[in-house]
């Protein structure tokens, strides 16, 4: 579902920009190179149906947007990362292993007990 709604917003995004090229923000644009008198639609019609048209991919632009939000929040992905969240928790929970002998903090005599003789006798 994700991928077909991508689809149809990369269409819509060519279909706006084709729109926005053809227009000519002097009024000119596609209209004036009709300038014949047996056309099917007039100057003000020409101008009129392009501004609709941008009007309604622009709009459908932006319903896809919000319809993949919801798809991508709901979708496969979403339970990938629950699945990741918790064996980051697990990982967090587990008891860590016996430290080396080298990394482990050193030891110290206790109050209570006779403290040893280093130095050698001769």
């Amino acid at each position: 579902m994700l991928i077909l709604l991508v689809i149809l917003v990369v269409i819509v995004c060519a279909l706006l920009g084709l729109i926005v090229l053809i227009q000519n923000p002097k009024g000119g644009g596609l209209s004036s190179n009709f300038s014949s008198s047996s056309q099917l639609m007039g100057v003000q019609k020409t101008g009129d149906f392009l501004e609709k048209g941008t009007w309604v991919l622009a709009i459908t632009l932006m319903v896809l947007a919000l319809g993949i939000n919801v798809v991508a929040k709901n979708g496969p992905a979403a339970g990938s990362a629950n699945k990741y969240q918790e064996q980051i928790n697990k990982s967090f929970d587990a008891k860590p292993a016996t430290a080396a002998p080298s990394t482990a903090a050193p030891t110290f005599p206790s109050a209570t007990a006779p403290a040893k003789d280093t130095t050698a006798k001769k």
